[in-house]
């Protein structure tokens, strides 16, 4: 088996590139509502008990369709994110 080495920066051109290119093949958007797991994995986060936090101090869109289902918005999860970007100093 070879093993074959990139730089980061390659790497992640490498995912965006086939992203669009299943995108394009297949129609596949990413799904607008997402349940709890999803939603962690885009917040990097492991508790159940902050993504909670998150939603209740009202910083992520959420919508409870049954009662012990709650599915979060993958925008307002973006957005949430990009709210807390850092820009980069030059």
């Amino acid at each position: 088996m070879k093993t074959i080495c990139i730089n980061e920066e390659a790497f992640y051109e490498l995912l965006n590139t086939v992203g669009d290119y299943m995108k394009n093949k297949f129609g596949a958007e990413p799904e607008r509502w997402v349940n709890d797991k999803e939603a962690m994995r885009l917040l990097n986060i492991r508790s159940k008990t902050s993504l909670q936090s998150i939603r209740d101090r009202g910083l992520i869109r959420f919508s409870q369709p049954q009662k012990k289902i709650i599915l979060y918005d993958r925008i307002s999860i973006l957005k949430y994110l990009d709210e807390h970007a850092v820009d980069v100093y030059r």
